[in-house]
């Protein structure tokens, strides 16, 4: 089975323009960029064949080059990271999965992507998978507070007993009417930005337009639920890791302090 994880690249983004040149520091006070600890994320990842970054940008066609990643120049029609991720497959010929992992998500655990090759290789019905992560109390006690306060978080899946998925929020559902200790398991699970498509699927979501859910949440998987499209929810395990993305500047503090309590350089 032939892998290609693509790094979707955009500079002109609406909430943080420039995100993937922002400087992010590590344990002991290097600064590398955010798309730069996306790569480096990317080439811990077992079983993938080809790692590219995609990008319509020549500011970071440029840095992603100076470090020695493999770039794939995109037009600039793509919308989000999974159109791009259809342009740069066509470009670099077909592979039997195509991984997306979105340059905002530098903490993503190696094994949440090994994990989530492997369920969908093992369930050859399903064209599309990402990975979801139980949250514990605290985790659902932060989705809240950013709620509240008018800040956009994390994502959030619920999925049925086939794990198929029935809807992905950036609120916080389902609801759960009572607080959680800390450590206590919720029946709220956080939507990890990674996505593996099989090409007919990806051909497939580039061939129709964006559904009123996909733009009104600002949440690209939801266009394969709109068009019938059923996606995959694969369960990951944090072992001890903490896991967040940059989604605004505000983030960036939380996700050094995160990468420092683990010891990240």
């Amino acid at each position: 089975m032939s892998v290609l994880l693509v790094i979707p690249a955009r500079h002109a983004s609406t909430r943080y323009p420039g995100k993937p040149l922002a400087p992010l520091r590590g344990a002991t006070g290097e600064s590398r960029s955010l798309l730069r600890r996306s790569w480096d994320a990317a080439r811990e990842v077992r079983g993938i064949d080809r790692v590219v970054v995609a990008t319509e940008d020549e500011r970071i066609r440029a840095h992603a080059m100076s470090f020695g990643a493999e770039v794939v120049m995109t037009s600039d029609r793509p919308r989000n990271g999974t159109e791009r991720c259809v342009e740069a497959m066509d470009l670099l010929g077909d592979h039997d999965l195509v991984v997306n992992l979105q340059g905002d998500a530098p903490l993503t655990p190696p094994w949440f992507v090994e994990d989530l090759v492997a369920g969908l290789d093992a369930a050859p019905s399903m064209q599309v998978a990402t990975p979801v992560l139980r949250m514990e109390g605290a985790a659902l006690t932060g989705f809240l507070e950013d709620r509240r306060e008018g800040r956009v978080g994390g994502t959030t899946a619920v999925f049925g007993t086939d794990r198929r998925a029935l809807y992905f929020s950036k609120e916080v559902v389902p609801y759960t009417g009572r607080p959680y200790a800390p450590r206590e398991p919720t029946p709220v699970f956080h939507h990890v930005g990674v996505y593996a498509y099989r090409p007919g699927a990806l051909r497939a979501y580039a061939a129709r337009e964006p559904g009123p859910l996909e733009t009104l949440e600002g949440l690209e998987q939801l266009r394969f639920l709109e068009h019938g499209i059923p996606v995959l929810c694969v369960e990951v395990e944090a072992r001890g890791r903490e896991f967040w993305e940059l989604n605004n500047p505000s983030d960036v503090p939380r996700i050094e302090a995160m990468m420092a309590t683990m010891g990240m350089p």
